[in-house]
């Protein structure tokens, strides 16, 4: 079930923006988690950004130099830690994978990308992102995009996409 040990599998949702890809990953993770699939998820942001909200306790712990703050309750638990440099897809995947995950599935990581479903909708474009050789798969509602030997499926087809990932990675239907 996983690529090498203490890692998973990691596939890659990529696209044009507002391409669908956010819309598509929801109908994507719904459908393999009631199959049984624990999915963890990463969406790559190119800016520096906060997750942590201004004026809370967490925040005020960031702020006085904490290198980690944690927030825990009875059913979440959140980590926010400071990085020297962007985290590689292979150290957020050995997380994903000790944190008892099946898979990761990223939004975003064109460049690092691996596995990559491009999603592309015939309103927003009509060439693709990735080369043809670097899908695992096509999800698009343009009759005319096609690339010979990558899997095409529809917008709405998150079943049939999660049936290849469980072909692929998990030798079964998802």
């Amino acid at each position: 079930m996983t690529d090498t040990p203490n890692t998973v599998p990691v596939v890659s949702v990529v696209g044009k923006g507002d391409s669908g890809k956010t819309t598509f990953l929801e109908k994507l993770i719904a459908e393999l988690t009631g199959r049984g699939v624990r999915v963890a998820t990463v969406k790559h942001h190119i800016h520096d950004y906060d997750i942590d909200v201004p004026g809370k306790d967490s925040y005020r712990h960031a702020r006085a130099g904490a290198v980690a703050t944690m927030v825990s309750s009875p059913e979440k638990f959140a980590l926010i830690h400071e990085v020297e440099q962007e985290l590689s897809i292979d150290e957020i995947a050995r997380i994903a994978a000790d944190i008892g995950s099946h898979i990761l599935i990223t939004e975003g990581f064109k460049r690092e990308g691996r596995n990559r479903i491009e999603v592309s909708r015939v309103e927003r474009s009509d060439s693709l992102v990735c080369e043809p050789g670097e899908l695992l798969a096509l999800v698009t509602n343009n009759s005319a995009l096609s690339c010979d030997g990558v899997p095409r499926f529809e917008l709405d087809d998150a079943a049939g996409v999660a049936d290849l990932i469980g072909e692929r990675f998990f030798g079964r239907e998802g």
